[in-house]
């Protein structure tokens, strides 16, 4: 018997939108369909349709997840609650990717899916190590930490930053310019810090979760460093991303661990934790 393809749609033709597009279209044609791709400039949408071999409909967010059996949103923080909040009440699976947007709402969310019969994935993004800390999190974790380090120019725009009137161009080497939680991490740091809350959620939550930010224009890469300790003993992964070749903004680690997820929800068998 043959089996049914899974309807995919995607919300967000980003840099990483595009990408998971471009791996469903290329890579798993037997297994899936791109059924429709949304995004709130409707161009940018048009523009990766025809990049494609298989042309998925552009359409509004709510008709792409009456057609679709999974939804794949890469939207932005701002958005991915609400986006996540309908798919769920329509009983669809979806792959979040702006796992900032969630980070208050997660539970309550995890509760619905678990109601309704669907499934939620986040992947790991630019970060290493969070079977470990899965895996940890059965047992007792007595602390969670995660920094990171990226040049100057990437945190420019951001909110804590412009709040505390932090003069990146000044800065001449190794700088601290945040330590806190992960949800002040998020508020402070929306475009840059989605990887502490995947870790949060992992491991002990968002609250108990510490995040330092250090920049240097010394910095050629953007580092994540966790550091995992409990009575398993002590984790610790680091990773060092390079751009996504089509965004320097996005590490490309974070576009293929979406597309590693997809593989294991639509292939036979699953690695790992």
């Amino acid at each position: 018997m043959k089996k049914k393809k899974i309807k995919i749609g995607i919300i967000g033709c980003g840099a990483i939108g595009s990408e998971i597009a471009a791996a469903i279209d290329r890579d798993f044609k037997k297994e899936a369909v791109l059924t429709a791709i949304s995004d709130i400039n409707i161009n940018k949408a048009e523009a990766v349709k025809k990049k494609l071999k298989t042309k998925p409909d552009v359409l509004s967010a709510a008709a792409l997840i009456r057609k679709s059996d999974l939804v794949v949103e890469a939207a932005s923080a701002k958005a991915s609650a609400d986006i996540a909040k309908a798919v769920i009440s329509a009983k669809k699976d979806i792959m979040i990717m702006s796992v900032g947007g969630i980070i208050r709402d997660y539970a309550a969310l995890f509760n619905l899916a678990g109601k309704n019969g669907c499934r939620v994935y986040l992947p790991s993004g630019a970060i290493c190590g969070l079977d470990g800390v899965k895996a940890a999190s059965l047992g007792r974790i007595d602390s969670a930490g995660l920094t990171t380090r990226k040049p100057p120019d990437g945190f420019k725009g951001a909110p804590f930053v412009e709040k505390n009137k932090i003069d990146l161009n000044g800065i001449k080497g190794e700088t601290k310019i945040f330590e806190g939680n992960a949800l002040e991490a998020i508020e402070g740091f929306p475009a840059n810090i989605n990887v502490s809350c995947a870790l949060s959620i992992a491991g002990i939550g968002p609250e108990k979760t510490v995040v330092r930010i250090i920049t240097s224009p010394e910095y050629k890469t953007n580092m994540h460093e966790i550091v995992v300790e409990g009575e398993f003993g002590k984790l610790t992964a680091k990773t060092e991303n390079v751009p996504s070749p089509n965004n320097p903004r996005t590490s490309y680690l974070a576009i293929l661990s979406a597309i590693a997820v997809l593989r294991q929800i639509l292939g036979p068998a699953k690695v790992g934790t």
